[in-house]
């Protein structure tokens, strides 16, 4: 019949899945420990466990020597005899201890801590190796309890932590309930949970189409990139790799019922899908659906793209404080910039453009100062210091200053524009010095051939001569 230390070792190995002979190491190792701190520290001392009567046997071995000078690491010749008739001066004499359960309480409770913690190495390791190729993987489990606001999950093996930034906002949970959450990250050298689990990553929004959608099991349909704020709102980008299945179709489902289960887990957030594109224009577009646009300026040495919408529809594309552009923005890893048709036009103003030269002059302040009046460079350099205070927020002396590189930037324009002015009276001067056909009563002709019937009739001279 099997002793009880066997049994238990056996149960254990059973119940936690762990290596049977990792127990028997934990075990020798956590009672020779407690033996050396019974019997001292320099005893040369080995356990072993008998697995045939399931118990731990202690040897110890000790010099034989004539007279003994140090009890733990030697033995008299005498005694050496009465345990081994054939013992001789020198030899190393190995003796079988008293009963481990003789090692004292505060042994055997060294044991126990040694024992404990080997078992828990042990099943740490146990744990990742069954988890680190799960990693990325959407597991199942039961809210055990909370701990500073972190979520600790029982996942039926193991316990997996659920931290608070990675909770979904306005959602409570309670003791017993059954969650769903995305496998982060497996750690194997830490003291706390090892498993380390996420409901706001995206990783965890594409995890669930991925659940819901066989064409993209199936990968017929790809998810090229998602983005999301938490609880309120998402976008993803669909690619389908043939032409008769149509990506955004599949993901929605009959009658919504694909994306419904996705909203559903995420307790009712929205969810965009976004037909992908390689032009960034188009792909845009797509992005800032509903609204709609007018232009797209790509500028793809800076990644980024400005965006021109109808004048109705600027509030719609921005989205409720920025969310909608800012969620299209995370999705293509572009920065855009939207704007409406009559802002826009704004901007390509002369005037408009010669203030955005003038330092200090954002195009929020330079937009200001145009609904104040000041529509250029020009009339910033002539307008009132006390005027211009008010509309920028800055001092007089600031202002002066800002005047004075406004003139120097109002100067170029006004050059250009005299030169253009002198060109075009020299033209006209042209026009005038060259000699007109008439016609018999006199009158002027606007056709130059008519004059060319009457070859004997002297030409008059132009009006203006």
């Amino acid at each position: 019949m099997l002793s009880d230390l066997k049994r238990i070792i056996d149960q254990i190995s059973r119940d936690k899945g762990i290596d049977r002979q990792l127990l028997v190491e934990a075990l020798e190792e956590a009672v020779l420990s407690a033996a050396k701190k019974r019997y001292g520290q320099r005893r040369d001392i080995e356990v072993t466990f008998n697995d045939e009567f399931g118990e731990i046997e202690l040897f110890q071995f000790r010099k034989v020597v004539e007279e003994v000078e140090d009890e733990q690491t030697e033995v008299s010749f005498v005694e050496a005899k009465k345990l081994d008739p054939d013992v001789e001066l020198g030899d190393e004499l190995g003796s079988k201890m008293e009963n481990v359960s003789d090692l004292g309480r505060i042994a055997a409770q060294s044991a126990k801590q040694v024992i404990i913690q080997k078992m828990k190495d042990a099943e740490k390791d146990v744990i990742f190796e069954m988890y680190k190729d799960r990693k990325g993987e959407i597991v199942n489990g039961i809210v055990q309890r909370f701990e500073r606001g972190n979520m600790i999950i029982n996942l039926g093996r193991t316990d997996a932590l659920l931290p608070k930034k990675e909770q979904m906002p306005r959602r409570s949970y309670r003791q017993g309930d059954r969650i769903r959450a995305y496998l982060m990250d497996v750690r194997q050298d830490v003291r706390d949970q090892q498993l380390v689990l996420s409901r706001t990553c995206r990783e965890f929004l594409i995890k669930l189409f991925e659940m819901e959608v066989p064409e993209i099991a199936e990968g017929i349909v790809s998810i090229l990139s998602a983005c999301r704020e938490p609880g309120s709102r998402a976008k993803i980008a669909v690619s389908s790799s043939e032409t008769d299945v149509d990506p955004v179709g599949a993901c929605v489902g009959m009658k919504g019922s694909r994306v419904q289960n996705v909203v559903q887990e995420l307790q009712g957030e929205k969810i965009d899908i976004v037909p992908w594109s390689p032009d960034p224009a188009k792909y845009v577009s797509n992005a800032l659906a509903p609204a709609q646009v007018s232009m797209v300026v790509v500028d793809e040495d800076k990644k980024t793209l400005l965006v021109v919408v109808p004048d109705d529809q600027l509030s719609l594309a921005i989205g409720r404080q920025g969310q909608n552009v800012r969620l299209a923005s995370a999705l293509l890893g572009w920065r855009i910039d939207v704007k409406s048709e009559q802002r826009y036009a704004r901007m390509m103003e002369e005037g408009f453009r010669s203030l955005l030269l003038i330092s200090g002059v954002t195009e929020k302040l330079a937009e200001k100062l145009y609904d104040g009046g000041v529509t250029s460079a020009h009339e910033f350099s002539e307008a009132e210091v006390s005027e211009l205070a008010g509309l920028t927020g800055f001092s007089d002396e600031e202002v002066a200053a800002m005047q004075n590189e406004a003139e120097k930037v109002a100067q170029p324009a006004e050059t250009e524009t005299e030169t253009d002015a002198e060109n075009a009276a020299e033209e006209s001067a042209v026009v005038d010095e060259q000699e007109l056909p008439v016609e018999e009563d006199g009158a002027l002709s606007s056709d130059p051939a008519e004059g060319s019937d009457d070859e004997g009739q002297e030409p008059l001279p132009s009006q203006s001569e």
